[in-house]
C-alpha cells in the first residue's frame, strides 16, 4: 500500500502497472479540497498525450495499479 499525504500529491508523479494506450507514467495536477480540508477531485495528466482525467485520488494506494515516482 502506497503512503499518501493528500496535501502533497499536486505535483506527484505516478506510474501505471497496467499502461492504455501507451500512457504509463502520469502527474497529478490538480487537487480540490472541502472546507475540513478532504479532498473532493483529483486529476490525472498522461505525460505522453497530455490526456486529463479525473481520478479516485484513494486509488493510487493501490500498488497493484500505481507505483509512487517514475518507474
Amino acid at each position: 500500500m502506497n503512503q499518501i499525504n493528500p496535501k502533497k500529491l499536486r505535483g506527484s508523479k505516478w506510474t501505471a502497472v497496467s499502461p492504455v494506450n501507451k500512457e504509463k507514467h502520469f502527474l497529478i495536477t490538480d487537487v480540490a479540497f472541502d472546507e475540513d480540508g478532504n479532498v473532493i477531485h483529483c486529476e490525472i495528466e498522461a505525460v505522453m498525450s497530455n490526456r486529463l482525467q479525473a481520478i479516485d485520488w484513494r486509488q493510487l494506494k493501490d500498488h497493484t495499479i500505481w507505483l509512487q515516482g517514475w518507474q
